[in-house]
């Protein structure tokens, strides 16, 4: 549904990606990348440090690094890195548990023409709050980037 909405461009994809240089997902987010890329295809994500958090084992992958460690102590980790922005690309479970942990500084949303009222919720209910500032707003055709900052 969503790739039948008529964008402009890349939608500021490339813009975006080119600021970032780390990123994570979950478990799922990852084996849905590689179903819709094709087996076999050429990770999305080559020359970027990509970490993907899983409570199961998995077959190494030389395109990413499993990440089975409580979310907190791994950031404590990758902060001592040098890094321009971190990336969380997905999904529901793992964007919930960085909102309880406050570990969001910034939120890129972007908006198609698309009610959808089933499927994978990007925001998981649970015990957490943010405020947020709009920083800016863009438009690509018939999609809306949100851009805020989490409020401290």
């Amino acid at each position: 549904m969503l790739f039948k909405v008529e964008g402009e461009g890349d939608n500021g994809y490339t813009e975006f990606y080119e600021t970032i240089d780390t990123i994570l997902m979950g478990r799922r987010t990852y084996e849905w990348i590689l179903e819709y890329m094709g087996r076999g295809a050429e990770f999305p994500y080559q020359g970027k440090e990509c970490y993907v958090f899983s409570t199961t084992a998995h077959t190494p992958d030389s395109s990413v690094v499993f990440v089975q460690e409580d979310i907190s102590s791994f950031i404590k980790k990758i902060e001592n890195q040098p890094s321009k922005n971190i990336w969380l690309a997905g999904g529901g479970e793992l964007i919930r548990s960085f909102l309880k942990e406050k570990l969001i500084d910034e939120m890129r949303i972007t908006v198609a023409p698309v009610v959808i009222g089933k499927g994978i919720s990007l925001f998981k209910p649970d015990d957490y709050h943010l405020e947020l500032s709009l920083k800016q707003t863009k438009q690509y055709n018939q999609f809306v980037e949100l851009h805020y900052e989490v409020k401290k």
